[in-house]
């Protein structure tokens, strides 16, 4: 059986949202299962000795990253706006993300929250913009915002984070199929044609 490709992301990462807005449609085209993964940067940087994006911390190679990113979207006809401040924090989306995953709509959401990030300059950490999200996908907004708050699914994005850390993840997006490793937008298809040999 072919193997699935677990998407490792985070709501604040640039290169994510062109990963994302791509890898469902993907790996349903190459037969290839796909997991959402969402995790923390955070305290993989914290743990480099960064309390910044790298992108902030390096000027170069922030301007070099909006330029990349600009004409990568350019290419999958996405919209892209810098977003007003960045990185954006992505925890509360993270959660609600992990209830998504286990409840089958995690593609929608997830798009929908880097489609407002990056695209609508919207600030996804503010509980109305995810509301409203939660809203447009016919969800009872209440109810997720409440459980998506619950201790367990906190610990759960956590250890999740953790996981990410004990595969070697050291950014986002990432790929792993099995203890195979890719990681960059630019690497999905390896990651997908990796999972499709691996059968």
């Amino acid at each position: 059986m072919t193997q699935q490709v677990e998407f490792w992301f985070e709501f604040a990462s640039t290169y994510s949202y062109p990963a994302a807005m791509r890898v469902e449609a993907m790996a349903r085209a190459a037969g290839v299962g796909l997991v959402w993964r969402p995790f923390l940067l955070g305290p993989i940087f914290g743990a480099q000795g960064w309390n910044d994006s790298p992108f902030n911390i390096y000027p170069a190679k922030g301007r070099y990253m909006w330029r990349d990113m600009a004409r990568i979207c350019d290419a999958q006809g996405l919209v892209l706006k810098e977003p007003l401040r960045f990185p954006q924090n992505g925890l509360k989306a993270a959660r609600i993300a992990m209830l998504a995953t286990d409840e089958g709509w995690a593609g929608d959401f997830v798009r929908g929250v880097y489609l407002a990030n990056f695209a609508g300059q919207k600030d996804i950490s503010d509980e109305a913009v995810l509301r409203d999200l939660l809203h447009a996908l016919g969800k009872d907004a209440p109810d997720v915002m409440t459980r998506s708050n619950d201790p367990a699914n906190k610990d759960r994005l956590k250890v999740q984070t953790q996981t990410a850390i004990g595969k070697g993840i050291f950014g986002a997006p990432s790929f792993t199929v099995g203890e195979e490793l890719f990681w960059g937008n630019d690497r999905l298809e390896q990651a997908l044609d990796w999972a499709g040999k691996s059968a």
